[in-house]
């Protein structure tokens, strides 16, 4: 399956649960809250997950940038998922930008990767402004330097022997 594909099934399925969810008579039980992760968790992942996607992306590392988008993707599900106060508006306008990416990555288009990343940062914070947490801003990367103990060459090439 494509990154692509992946990326549309995920939210599909993410919009359909987190409906449920928030249509449902019952509130979650404070078993189920305990058993996932907190959210302020799931959120450090994915703020992590974007930084080495754009770091990935700018090395050209569609390997590992695929990777990353995966990675991204299953931490934003989880937060829709464990987390129904997350509309479900939220998760599903995170789609474009996504799949948006997973194109640039399919296509190894730096030019379209790194504006597909500035929308998604843009949808990032749109989110947190509409759950009153504005004051959680992400951009993307402006440094040069990745986080210093991953390589993100594409083939490990910069890896000292």
């Amino acid at each position: 399956m494509t990154v692509k594909n992946w990326c549309a099934v995920l939210m599909i399925s993410v919009g359909a649960v987190s409906s449920a969810v928030a249509q449902s008579d019952f509130p979650p039980s404070a078993s189920s809250k305990q058993e996932g992760p907190r959210l302020v968790e799931v959120m450090s992942m994915a703020q992590l997950q974007h930084l080495k996607l754009w770091h990935a992306g700018k090395a050209g590392n569609w390997d590992l940038a695929a990777y990353e988008l995966r990675q991204l993707t299953n931490s934003l599900a989880e937060a829709a998922m464990f987390y129904p106060a997350i509309p479900v508006s939220n998760v599903t306008t995170m789609k474009e930008p996504l799949l948006s990416i997973a194109d640039a990555i399919a296509a190894a288009d730096s030019r379209k990767f790194a504006v597909s990343m500035r929308g998604l940062t843009e949808g990032c914070n749109a989110c947190h402004k509409s759950m009153g947490r504005g004051f959680i801003a992400i951009s993307v990367p402006t440094g040069g330097q990745p986080p210093a103990n991953q390589i993100f060459s594409p083939s490990g090439s910069g890896m000292k022997k």
